[in-house]
């Protein structure tokens, strides 16, 4: 049975719709942007921030941001730090050393990194500022991954689907390139998401203990009101991500240190950052910190 002249018509045309289609999408293709290169990315970001006024750094080389909502936030930190970049890189692709990293931190009670089929889990135990057993902590599941791993540039994430307190996507990030004279410039990254259950814990705290805290990004006041600290969940992000930065600096500071002083060298490191900032991170005093991360250290190093 032959075709009719208005279906080879419409042959004719579809065809040629198809053959410029694939014409349109092959000059697309060659013509789609690059890839962004994350190290350029990075080192332009440092150039952006060497050219901020002083006034806007924490300290010379420190830079936080923030940004969010009460159902998601996140925390940026840059800083230039005084150690190689390859000893940076080194230190930090390596699942082991993030659990004698984020031990410092106050509400974490616990770290362990495991081998699970092709890639690696830190099982984290996150709780309160006292001394707790761990049946009474929150275990949150981070998936480790090195990103990138170059001469230049390295990014490791650890990702959890679940965080403590119905939070969930708890992501911390860390990423560096290398600069002139033995320094490195890093950028750590802090962000979650927030359910129902979340926010109204969040709700809670700001309303109670957490009520009086501030954060390190100065807010213009309005109606004569004079310029104060931001609080909130905001505020919040911006002392936890301070606070795993702190304990990143700690960690390399004390890497000079023979192995059996070395975590109490990095205690001592990060309880003294921790109170330059004394508004924003003080909790406890120096023993009660030191104490009890000593025995928190060594029911790492036991219980599974």
């Amino acid at each position: 049975m032959s075709l009719r002249p208005a279906t080879h018509a419409w042959l004719r045309m579809a065809a040629f719709v198809a053959a410029s289609t694939a014409c349109a999408m092959a000059a697309l293709g060659r013509f789609a942007t690059p890839e962004v290169d994350p190290a350029a990315s990075l080192r332009e970001r440092y150039a952006a921030l060497s050219e901020q006024p002083e006034q806007n750094s924490l300290q010379p080389g420190l830079y936080l941001e923030s940004g969010g909502s009460s159902r998601a936030v996140r925390g940026d930190v840059y800083a230039v730090v005084n150690y190689p970049f390859a000893i940076v890189s080194d230190t930090f692709t390596s699942p082991q050393n993030w659990c004698e990293v984020l031990i410092l931190h106050l509400n974490v009670k616990h770290c362990r990194a495991d081998a699970r089929g092709e890639g690696t889990v830190l099982s984290v135990a996150i709780g309160r500022k006292i001394d707790q057993p761990l049946s009474k902590t929150y275990r949150v599941k981070f998936a480790y991954k090195v990103v990138a791993t170059r001469p230049d540039y390295f990014e490791v994430d650890l990702d959890a689907r679940r965080g403590p307190l119905g939070t969930k996507k708890y992501h911390i990030a860390l990423e560096s390139i290398g600069l002139e004279g033995d320094r490195a410039f890093l950028h750590l990254r802090y962000s979650y998401s927030s359910g129902l259950v979340a926010r109204f814990a969040m709700r809670a705290y700001l309303a109670s203990s957490g009520h009086d805290k501030v954060g390190f990004t100065m807010v213009d006041g309005k109606d004569g009101r004079p310029p104060y600290f931001i609080g909130g969940v905001r505020g919040a992000a911006e002392r936890n991500s301070m606070r795993y930065y702190l304990a990143i600096d700690a960690y390399l500071g004390a890497l000079a240190t023979p192995a059996p002083q070395r975590f109490d060298e990095s205690l001592e490191r990060w309880f003294a950052a921790t109170e330059r900032y004394a508004l924003q991170l003080h909790e406890v005093d120096h023993d009660a910190y030191v104490t009890m991360k000593r025995r928190e250290y060594l029911r790492q190093q036991t219980v599974e």
